[in-house]
């Protein structure tokens, strides 16, 4: 599997590679978004993992860059990675509606387990949040936000989705049945007014919930 990776700071960059290296992928680096974008259709990645800010203006190139390349190739599979939370640039991401999609902190790098789980969701289809990035996002609501009206255990099982962790998954970390898990989601699901004819995307449409209220919040 082949892997296209835009990093600017050196280190960071020859770091991602030699670890994605060590686990089977076939590694392509580039430096900057310019590049990225210019060898994308030659490098024909299977995956992308781009830094957020890089230069020449240091705001949001990688992000640019993750969205241009989701509109040529619908659905391809990106995880961004950025040194702080930065709300706009996680809403703007997963304003699609599609999975394929990842925003970690930098420091999640360094937890390689958790980086490697992170990505291979991605890979697969999934949503994965950073739970920092979900933490601060949760914390900082409207007043007539529906997600206010969710109970302290039903935000908690909203941010282990947004992490990409599945019911069973998020039965383990919580000490709770599979069962209390599904009755949450379907709590968290009609309090978002999230139809059944939603099934498939449900999860995905939960956690643009927030990520929407938030954009809206920050626009005023």
């Amino acid at each position: 599997m082949r892997i296209l990776i835009a990093e600017d700071d050196a280190l960071l960059r020859e770091g991602l590679a030699l670890l994605l290296g060590s686990e089977g992928f076939e590694v392509v680096a580039v430096a900057d978004a310019d590049e990225f974008l210019a060898r994308f259709e030659d490098v024909a990645p299977d995956v992308a993992v781009l830094d957020v800010r890089m230069p020449p203006t240091f705001t949001n190139e990688g992000l640019k860059a993750a969205i241009e390349v989701r509109k040529i190739r619908p659905g391809f599979p990106v995880l961004v990675l950025s040194a702080y939370v930065e709300d706009r640039y996680a809403g703007e991401l997963l304003a699609g509606g599609a999975g394929g999609v990842g925003y970690l902190l930098k420091e999640r790098v360094g937890k390689v387990a958790e980086f490697i789980d992170a990505l291979n969701r991605v890979i697969d289809g999934g949503t994965v949040m950073d739970p920092e990035v979900v933490s601060q996002l949760m914390s900082r609501r409207r007043a007539d936000d529906p997600i206010r009206t969710l109970t302290p255990r039903e935000s908690e099982v909203l941010g282990l989705m947004a992490e990409g962790l599945g019911n069973q998954e998020i039965a383990q970390k919580l000490v709770v049945s599979d069962t209390a898990v599904s009755k949450h989601i379907g709590n968290i699901f009609a309090k978002l007014g999230l139809s059944a004819s939603d099934a498939g995307h449900r999860r995905v449409l939960a956690v643009l919930a927030y990520l929407r209220g938030m954009r809206l919040h920050l626009d005023e």
